[in-house]
């Protein structure tokens, strides 16, 4: 059977969204090769046809999943007034739903400590997607300088993702929204 021209970038594309959504989930340890190429359709011998190794899977994953949260934020952003769009991104980022939907939100808060345990090489590429994050997020950022909005980017950002992760620990949402709630309301107040 013959296959269009594209198809194989269409799938390692698809394969790619997969791993990004059940790494998020999963954890990079937990995220093994044969699940996500189940999650796909195909057997665990055709992964190499589309990836070296593991590793570049998932800085590919890693890459999808910035760029979707990237998007979605930005989305949220450009539908404010320019003056007000950094607290679209915190209102949308400090959400219930967000919170309770790990598969498609931000790689920090569902990766971060294992992230920092990766070796040097791993990290290397992991700083340069998170350096692309914050490029994306650095216009919508409270400030008139680009120190000022980096300073700002880096307070956000750390406050919402500690916030994320702790209420993702909670039992209930209502104390997760009250986690969220109290992280909201002091970063609106603050810039």
């Amino acid at each position: 059977m013959r296959y269009r021209p594209e198809h194989k970038a269409e799938i390692r594309q698809k394969i790619v969204k997969d791993a990004s959504r059940r790494v998020r989930i999963e954890g990079i340890t937990g995220a093994a090769v044969s699940a996500v190429m189940r999650d796909a359709g195909l057997t665990h011998g055709g992964f190499y046809k589309h990836f070296g190794n593991k590793d570049e899977l998932l800085v590919e994953s890693l890459r999808e999943a910035f760029q979707e949260i990237a998007n979605h934020l930005a989305h949220a952003a450009e539908q404010s007034q320019p003056e007000t769009a950094w607290k679209a991104i915190v209102t949308t980022y400090l959400s219930l739903e967000y919170c309770e939907h790990v598969e498609y939100g931000c790689p920090l808060p569902a990766l971060a400590p294992e992230l920092a345990r990766t070796d040097e090489a791993m990290k290397a590429q992991i700083f340069e997607e998170l350096k692309k994050y914050r490029s994306r997020m650095l216009p919508f950022m409270p400030g008139q300088q680009t120190a000022d909005k980096e300073r700002a980017f880096f307070s956000i950002f750390s406050t919402m993702v500690g916030a994320i992760e702790i209420a993702r620990m909670l039992p209930e949402p209502a104390m997760r929204e009250k986690v969220l709630a109290s992280a909201r309301d002091l970063l609106l107040r603050s810039f």
